[in-house]
């Protein structure tokens, strides 16, 4: 008898995933992470550090979200160290507390120019950041770029440690 996918109703009843199923979309997964890899990707994670100037312009709130709790900010900053160009985005905030942003980076990695983007997503109570590059957002010679972004405040000064991988090739 084949095996099919549930329906929702299914899945709300508790039914569970077929075996089939759930061993295809590994498998999917799997290959699609792996590709970079097989197109010359290196494996050796690599490190570029850095500071970086930030300026950041609270924006109007547009639409039915208009809350007192609620921002919305500009976001421009200067690279300096490994990693040097600059990066527009914008960031929406929740009271102060949380946050979210995307950010278009044009700079100069390891010799080789592109741009790509950077994901924030940002905690307050307990200081929980996580700052990634969009996957497949590279362009020029940072195509392929892949990788997360620690930020660190001292005396007032942003310093920034991106951990990355980039092809071995440019495409």
């Amino acid at each position: 008898m084949p095996q099919t996918t549930p329906t929702t109703s299914q899945r709300r009843a508790g039914a569970t995933l077929p075996t089939a199923w759930v061993a295809t979309l590994i498998m999917t997964l799997a290959a699609a992470l792996a590709a970079p890899l097989a197109q010359g990707e290196e494996t050796t994670m690599q490190h570029a550090k850095g500071e970086f100037g930030v300026k950041i312009v609270p924006l109007p709130l547009a639409g039915p979200v208009e809350d007192a709790g609620l921002g919305r900010m500009s976001i421009e900053k200067e690279f300096q160290g490994d990693l040097v160009g600059s990066g527009k985005g914008q960031m929406l905030t929740a009271a102060s507390a949380a946050y979210v942003a995307i950010e278009r980076v044009e700079a100069t990695l390891a010799g080789r120019h592109g741009t790509f983007v950077l994901q924030h997503r940002g905690v307050a109570e307990g200081y929980e950041l996580l700052v990634t590059v969009v996957p497949d957002s590279g362009t020029g010679e940072l195509a392929g770029l892949r990788g997360e972004l620690t930020i660190e405040v001292r005396d007032g000064k942003h310093f920034y440690d991106l951990q990355y991988t980039l092809p071995s090739a440019v495409p």
